[in-house]
């Protein structure tokens, strides 16, 4: 990556890896800062929206300061926004955890809930099958793995239309990354996959700039 370090916002709701977040991004050549403040999230060139715990206290904090209007207004002007582990699984539009429901950011259809896997949580590296035309894997290995923490996630996508999905397979197949204009979101860790993480990262950065 050549020129100017795009600013990047990571976002604190009080839920996820800020600073690995935060260190990453500033590894893979951004200018980049954690913050709280909706109008920051909002002027930044790219925003990151980690996640970890459980769907609804995520949705609970993301909309305690104003995260969720946040992503809709970014979205709406075209400008990047990436999620990560229940990050993105916010975006859709609900989750389901130990029978509670509860609603998401609605950017995508589908519902999150538990794997069907002999052994939860997922938690350990995987490889991913992306599809032709990613740009978040452009350069990236097949067969590269990737280190994924969760229990719940996407395991079909409703809509006729899909975005650029890449798949994962734990127990049965799952969405793990989403490239749908502006916004781009995975499941695993891109800040914690060592260099196809940070390849991705990169890769994602030149969608910032």
């Amino acid at each position: 990556m050549t020129g100017r370090r795009p600013a990047v916002a990571v976002l604190d709701y009080g839920s996820g890896n800020l600073r690995s977040a935060l260190r990453a991004m500033q590894r893979a050549g951004a200018a980049a800062e954690v913050t709280a403040d909706a109008e920051a999230a909002l002027g930044a060139a790219g925003l990151v929206v980690p996640g970890v715990g459980a769907f609804a206290a995520c949705m609970r904090g993301l909309r305690a300061v104003g995260g969720d209007e946040v992503i809709a207004k970014r979205l709406t002007g075209g400008r990047p926004v990436l999620g990560i582990c229940v990050g993105m699984q916010i975006l859709f539009a609900s989750g389901v955890e130990h029978g509670e429901q509860a609603t998401g950011c609605g950017v995508w259809p589908g519902v999150v809930d538990r794997l069907e896997a002999p052994v939860l949580p997922h938690m350990g590296w995987n490889t991913v099958s992306p599809p032709d035309g990613s740009r978040l894997f452009a350069g990236i290995a097949a067969g590269e793995r990737l280190y994924f923490v969760h229990s719940y996630a996407v395991r079909s996508w409703p809509a006729p239309a899909a975005p650029l999905l890449t798949w994962a397979v734990h127990g049965g197949p799952f969405v793990a990354a989403v490239e749908d204009g502006a916004l781009c979101a995975t499941q695993f860790h891109p800040e914690k996959s060592g260099d196809a993480g940070a390849a991705l990262l990169a890769n994602w950065l030149e969608l910032v700039r």
